[in-house]
């Protein structure tokens, strides 16, 4: 990373692993150093491994889940903001706000301009599910970052904000 008294360049110009490698004359990816690989495997296994804990002990998937933290965080906010501070689509956060809602876990308010726009927010057994999960998805926290040092997760974590920041330019015409 640079800071502002550093003379390297920045990323990607001044990169030292290189995201590519030449099989046969021809480029491909080299996953040992593609960074979209390494997010898209971490996102993967803990995804997968925690929606099925999730489902088996509470009920719930990720997607879920991923929606109560996100009305801890925030309360009383509609499905847009969820969808755009979580990077969700339209359709798996409507999917998981009925069934938040269904199992009791969820109240709303809908808008008399437009009955459709409600405002979510989680209710006491909302919030007594969100403290349960909450402590497993810690421990997991925990595993996943068990050996590093915490210098390297505090620039793991600034490096990850710099790409969120990057991500939020992206666009499908300019990917």
């Amino acid at each position: 990373m640079e800071d502002s008294t550093s003379t390297s360049p920045i990323c990607p110009e001044g990169r030292i692993s290189k995201p590519t490698k030449t099989r046969d004359g021809r480029l491909i990816i080299n996953i040992s150093s593609y960074i979209p690989f390494y997010l898209l495997v971490l996102n993967n296994a803990l995804s997968r491994g925690s929606s099925q804990y999730y489902i088996d002990t509470f009920g719930i998937g990720i997607v879920e889940w991923r929606v109560i933290s996100m009305l801890a965080i925030e309360p009383r906010i509609p499905a847009s903001t969820i969808c755009q501070i979580l990077s969700l689509d339209k359709a798996s956060t409507s999917r998981a706000l009925k069934r938040l809602h269904d199992l009791g876990h969820l109240d709303f308010e809908a808008s008399k301009a437009d009955t459709r726009r409600k405002i979510w927010w989680l209710n006491a057994k909302g919030y007594e599910l969100h403290d349960r999960l909450i402590v497993v998805a810690l421990k997991r926290e925990s595993k996943l970052i068990k050996g590093i040092d915490p210098e390297d997760l505090e620039t793991l974590l600034k490096v990850m904000r710099i790409m969120k920041d990057n991500i939020d330019h992206f666009s499908y015409k300019n990917a």
